[in-house]
C-alpha cells in the first residue's frame, strides 16, 4: 500500500509541476519511476505487482487508449485523413522494417529479435503523445494526425509484437501462420469493441439511464473500455487493445447524452491511471542492461529519430498542401515511443528468461527502454523548445459564433494563414462548420471556462459574430477583462447597441453600416473590391509595426531595395494618424506600414520589417 500510494500521489503532483512549467508530464515520469526503481530506492520491483502486473498494466493501456480513441472525432480525423492514413500504414512500415534492420546491424540481435524490436518501437501512443499536444499548442490537423497514429499504431505494433513473438521467436511457425495470427487477433478485438458498444450505447438510451444521470454514463462508458479489453484478451493475447480503441473511436462517434461530462472523467480517469501504469514500468528499466548496448544503442537512437522518423514524417505529408514546412518538421522531430513498448517488452523478456534465454530478454529490454529513454527525454522533453522554434504554435483568432458570418470570416481569415478556432454550441451549425474544415470548440463563448479551453489565452485577437448582442458583449468583456486580448472586435445587430461595445474597448461593426459601406464600395469601386474579396488567393494587405532597428530612420526610396518586388508601402501609421507616404517620407521604429501586394512578396516584406514579434 505505501508503495501504490507514494507512485499515485508523485504522479498527481508530477501533473501539478508539468502544467507549471508547461513541460510534457511523462519526462517526469521516467525519472520518478527510475528513482523509485532497484537502481535508486529499491521501492518499486518486479515483486511488487507478482503476477498482477500484466493485468494492472493491461486494464491501465485499455483505458488510457480508449480516452484518446473516443476524443477522435470521424470529422476531426477526416481533417488530416491522408496524412495519418500514411502515419499508420506506410510511415509505420518504414519505423518497423528499417528499426528492425538496424538493431540486426548495430547489435548483432537476430531476426526474429530485431523483428519484435522493430514492431514494438513503431508505436509512440496517446500515452507521450497526450502530455505533449498540452503544452504545444497546434493547428487541429496536425494534433488530430498525431493522436491518429499513436491510437492505430499502439494497436497494430502491439498485435504484431505479439504475433511475431509467438509465430517466430517461440514457435517459428514461418510467415503465413504469423499473418493469419495478426488478422485473427485484430478481428477479434474489432469485435469485441463493436459488441461492447453495441451493449453500452443500448444501455445508455434505454430507461435504465435517465438523461441526467452523469454519473451513471460515465461509469457505462469506462465499463467499455474495460469490458471490451477483458473479452477480447480472454480470447487472444493483446487483441483487448484493438478492442478498447473500436469501443471508443465508436462510441465518440455516436450521439450520446453528457458527452463533455464524459470525456471529461475520461481526462481524469487517465491522467491518474497513466501517472501511475508509466512510473510503475519506468520503476523497472534494467539501467545496466541498457548500459551494457553501448555504441550500438546510440547509433540505434540516432537512425530512428534522425533519419527513420523524419523519413516517414515526410512520406506522409508529401504533396498535402495544408501541412506547412515547420508542422512537418514538427511531426518529424515527435515521435516518443510510450507504454506499449516498455510493457510489452517487460513481459516478454520476463518470458523468455523463464525460457532460459536471458540474453535474448535482456536485449530485448535494454534496446526497448533504451529508445524510450532517450526519445521521452529528447523528444518530449523538449517539444515546447521544439515547437516554440519551428513557429507551429500560431497565435489564434476565436471567432465566437459558427454561423454564416463567423464562417465567411473565418474563411477569409484562413486563406491568409491565419490560425482560426470556432467557438459555438449549435450542433448543425458545429457539424457544417467541421465539414468545412474549421477548428470548432463546441461550447458557450460567454463563459470563461469555454474560451480558456479554445485557447483564448494564446490568442491574438477574439471576435464575436453571433445573432446575440448580449453574448457577444459578455464574451468581449471577458476576452478583456479575464485573459487581456488587445483585439476584440464584435458583430453589433441592433445599432443601437454599439456605444456599449465601444465603452469597454471593443471594435464594433453594425450590420446596417457594413452593409452600406460594402454597397457603396461595390458602387464606386469596384475593381479594388473584388480584389480585396479575393484576398489570399494570390494577393494580400498586411499591416505591420516596424521592429527593424536597422529600417528606423530611413526614407522609403533609401528602403526601396529592402521591399520585394510584387508589393509597396500603401499608407504608413504613425499616433493613430494614417497617411499615404512619399518617397521622402521617414520611417520610424513602432510605425504601422500596409504593405499590398502579391502573396509572397507581401509575406516577405513583413519579415523585413517586423522580424520580432
Amino acid at each position: 500500500m505505501p508503495v501504490i500510494a507514494a507512485i499515485l500521489v508523485s504522479g498527481l503532483v508530477v501533473q501539478l509541476v508539468a502544467h507549471r512549467l508547461k513541460v510534457p508530464s511523462v519526462i517526469f515520469y521516467l525519472l520518478i519511476g527510475v528513482a523509485l526503481g532497484p537502481e535508486a530506492l529499491g521501492l518499486v520491483t518486479l515483486e511488487t505487482f507478482g503476477s498482477g502486473l500484466e493485468i494492472v498494466v493491461g486494464i491501465s493501456v485499455a483505458i488510457i487508449v480508449f480516452e484518446g480513441a473516443f476524443a477522435l472525432r470521424v470529422d476531426r480525423i477526416r481533417g488530416a485523413s491522408t496524412v495519418s492514413l500514411r502515419l499508420v500504414t506506410v510511415s509505420a512500415l518504414v519505423m518497423f522494417l528499417g528499426t528492425a534492420a538496424a538493431v540486426r546491424l548495430f547489435e548483432g540481435a537476430s531476426w526474429e529479435i530485431a523483428l519484435l524490436i522493430g514492431a514494438l518501437l513503431v508505436a509512440t501512443g496517446p500515452t507521450v503523445i497526450t502530455p505533449i499536444l498540452n503544452v504545444v499548442r497546434v493547428r487541429d490537423h496536425v494534433a488530430t494526425a498525431l493522436e491518429t497514429e499513436g491510437i492505430v499504431n499502439d494497436v497494430t505494433a502491439a498485435i504484431v509484437a505479439v504475433v511475431i513473438f509467438e509465430t517466430l521467436l517461440l514457435d517459428d511457425l514461418g510467415v503465413p501462420a504469423t499473418v493469419f495470427s495478426f488478422v485473427e487477433r485484430l478481428g477479434v478485438g474489432v469485435l469485441a469493441g463493436v459488441l461492447a458498444t453495441v451493449v453500452i450505447y443500448y444501455l445508455l438510451e434505454s430507461d435504465l439511464v435517465p438523461e441526467r444521470d452523469v454519473q451513471a454514463s460515465q461509469f457505462l462508458v469506462l465499463a467499455a473500455a474495460v469490458g471490451a479489453f477483458a473479452a477480447a484478451e480472454a480470447v487472444a493475447a493483446e487483441a483487448g487493445i484493438a478492442a478498447a480503441a473500436t469501443s471508443g473511436i465508436l462510441l465518440g462517434n455516436l450521439d450520446i447524452e453528457n458527452r463533455e461530462e464524459i470525456e471529461r472523467f475520461a481526462e481524469n480517469t487517465t491522467l491518474v491511471v497513466l501517472s501511475f501504469v508509466f512510473i510503475s514500468l519506468a520503476a523497472l528499466i534494467d539501467v545496466e542492461a541498457v548500459l551494457q548496448l553501448g555504441l550500438g544503442a546510440v547509433a540505434l537512437v540516432l537512425v530512428i529519430m534522425l533519419v527513420l522518423r523524419p523519413l516517414g514524417a515526410l512520406i506522409a505529408t508529401a504533396g498535402v498542401e495544408r501541412f506547412t514546412r515547420p508542422e512537418r518538421l514538427f511531426i518529424a522531430s515527435v515521435g516518443p515511443r510510450g507504454i506499449i513498448p516498455a510493457s510489452v517488452a517487460t513481459l516478454f523478456a520476463i518470458e523468455l528468461e523463464l525460457a532460459g534465454n536471458v540474453a535474448a530478454g535482456e536485449l530485448l529490454v535494454g534496446t526497448v527502454f533504451a529508445v524510450i529513454f532517450a526519445t521521452v527525454a529528447i523528444e518530449a522533453g523538449l517539444a515546447r523548445q521544439i515547437g516554440d522554434a519551428l513557429g507551429v504554435s500560431p497565435m489564434r483568432t476565436i471567432i465566437i459564433g459558427g454561423g454564416r458570418v463567423g464562417r465567411a470570416l473565418a474563411t477569409r481569415l484562413e486563406r491568409r494563414g491565419e490560425y482560426v478556432v470556432v467557438v459555438e454550441t449549435d450542433d448543425e451549425a458545429i457539424e457544417r462548420a467541421r465539414s468545412e474544415g474549421f477548428t470548432v470548440h463546441d461550447g458557450d463563448g460567454s463563459d470563461t471556462e469555454t474560451l480558456r479551453d479554445a485557447g483564448v489565452e494564446d490568442a491574438k485577437r477574439v471576435i464575436a459574430v453571433t445573432g446575440d448582442d448580449d453574448i457577444n458583449l459578455l464574451a468581449c468583456q471577458l476576452a478583456i477583462t479575464k485573459f487581456d486580448v488587445d483585439a476584440v472586435y464584435a458583430r453589433v445587430n441592433e445599432s443601437d447597441n454599439l456605444d456599449a461595445f465601444e465603452s469597454i474597448g471593443v471594435k464594433g461593426i453594425d450590420s446596417p453600416t457594413a452593409t452600406a459601406v460594402a454597397i457603396d464600395d461595390e458602387i464606386e469601386r469596384p475593381a479594388i473590391t473584388h480584389w480585396m474579396n479575393e484576398l489570399g488567393d494570390s494577393h494580400d494587405v498586411q499591416e505591420v509595426e516596424v521592429t527593424a532597428e536597422e529600417l528606423a530612420g530611413k526614407t522609403i526610396r533609401d528602403l526601396n531595395a529592402q521591399i520585394p518586388d510584387g508589393t509597396f508601402v500603401a499608407v504608413v501609421s504613425r499616433d493613430g494618424e494614417n497617411h499615404v507616404p512619399s518617397a521622402d517620407s521617414v520611417l520610424e521604429y513602432g510605425d504601422h506600414v500596409t504593405f499590398i501586394g502579391d502573396s509572397d512578396a507581401v509575406r516577405r516584406a513583413m519579415e523585413r520589417f517586423h522580424p520580432h514579434d
